[in-house]
């Protein structure tokens, strides 16, 4: 994989390790430039794309010599560090902003994790709301008569799910059609509530992130804990 090739796969990485895209401590206010051409547009926001890639907080860059060594590379002259030795300093520069992302997501994750279980301790002292022996939190709004799911069965619902700051982050309800699964096929603190379900019923539910999906998944981040509100509409024959 030759430099160039490599500079693009760091710009990837950088949004796929959700790289800090915030540029370094300059200047407040950017210098005037002449954007009335396209070229012009694009050039820029070239630019504009390939910092964002590669700073943030933890990541250092010499403007400078960043400059130099894109316009040397730009017009094909004579770069002033080898091949090897620029894969070195590449490499290096990819290290720190994975250390940088990794870090951030650390911390991410700690603060949920504690903003979560606050949320948990307050949320079990509300009427209603009985916990298990897991750490799920449940309150019952509507009581259903009809029967209750096993491990082998696919039920239906409908549902809504929030982060704890009311940010909704799913949906059926709003899609307007409900969900069918299997009951072991889902997160954990669903398939303890679905075990102790009834048809007809509706449950509010508050699930650490160890019942969900802890470290993370896409739009999930990481310790989130859930809140659901979830119908129990039948058992798929």
């Amino acid at each position: 994989m030759n430099f160039a090739t490599r500079w693009t796969a760091l710009i990837l990485g950088a949004v796929v390790l959700g790289a800090p895209l915030l540029v370094s401590a300059q200047e407040k206010k950017a210098p005037s430039v002449n954007l009335d051409s396209e070229l012009a547009q694009q050039s820029y926001a070239a630019g504009a794309t390939v910092a964002k890639g590669i700073t943030g907080p933890g990541v250092d860059i010499d403007l400078e010599a960043f400059i130099a060594g894109f316009t040397a590379t730009f017009k094909k002259q004579e770069l002033a560090m080898s091949e090897d030795e620029l894969r070195a300093a590449f490499m290096g520069l990819q290290q720190k902003m994975r250390t940088a992302a990794q870090q951030k997501q650390q911390e991410a994750g700690s603060e949920a994790m504690e903003e979560g279980q606050a949320y948990l301790d307050a949320n079990a002292k509300k009427e209603g709301v009985k916990v298990t022996e897991s750490g799920l939190q449940y309150k019952v709004i509507t009581e259903g008569d009809g029967a209750t799911p096993g491990d082998t069965d696919k039920v239906k619902v409908h549902y809504t799910g929030t982060f704890i700051n009311g940010e909704k982050f799913d949906s059926s309800v709003d899609r307007g059609e409900p969900a069918e699964f299997g009951v072991t096929q889902v997160i954990k603190g669903w398939t303890e509530a679905l075990r102790m379900m009834k048809v007809g019923s509706k449950w509010e539910l508050a699930i650490p992130s160890a019942l969900a999906y802890g470290p993370g998944r896409p739009g999930i981040p990481p310790n989130s804990t859930l809140l659901f509100e979830v119908e129990l509409i039948e058992i798929v024959k």
